[in-house]
């Protein structure tokens, strides 16, 4: 199996500790006066989001996980199963609901993911920063003792809500950014 070497670490790098995957966010290479150079580390568990430090010694090996990323695009709901399909070679993937659940209110047919998949099993899936969402609900805004703009909130056709600015209505279509579910702006 292949490893890493501590020399390798940096941030970013896919490890496997313990026998699961670990991600590292940050990685200090440190010598001291005295005794073995070492390097802290911080990772996150990449299926449990758990967060480690663990000092290595300089010449520490890990092993590199059983990673597979795949290029998708999202098709259908079916029931509680997320239907995929593989870009490269067109076969559908399904996925239950535990596996796409963070990514789920940003889900609309057609849209290009990233699946992640660990010893076979899905654990992550990247969806693009910014997603364009049809309103399906939003009560009119009405301006009120507000100093600058002032929100409402707006219900998207995947289900997810979002405070808009008071001009935006419903029927309209905006661009939301998916890492701190925003509004973004307004699509023509």
């Amino acid at each position: 199996m292949a490893q890493y070497d501590t020399n390798d670490f940096r941030k970013n790098l896919k490890i496997e500790v313990d026998g699961e995957p670990w991600v590292v966010l940050e990685a200090q290479h440190v010598k001291p006066g005295k005794g073995v150079a070492m390097v802290k580390t911080r990772f996150k568990n990449m299926i449990t989001g758990r967060v480690l430090e663990r000092n290595f010694r300089s010449g520490d090996k890990v092993d590199v996980p059983d990673l597979l990323e795949m290029s998708a695009t999202f098709l259908y709901l079916d029931g509680e199963d997320y239907i995929f399909m593989n870009q490269e070679n067109y076969e559908q993937v399904t996925l239950g609901k535990d596996a796409v659940e963070e990514a789920i209110p940003w889900l609309i047919d057609n849209l290009p993911v990233t699946l992640l998949f660990y010893r076979g099993r899905a654990i992550n899936i990247d969806v693009p920063t910014f997603v364009e969402l049809k309103i399906v609900r939003a009560d009119p805004g009405v301006k009120g003792d507000t100093a600058q703009g002032g929100s409402k909130p707006a219900h998207l056709e995947t289900g997810a809500v979002v405070q808009v600015p008071l001009y935006v209505q419903e029927g309209e279509k905006i661009k939301v950014d998916t890492r701190t579910a925003t509004f973004a702006e307004r699509v023509k």
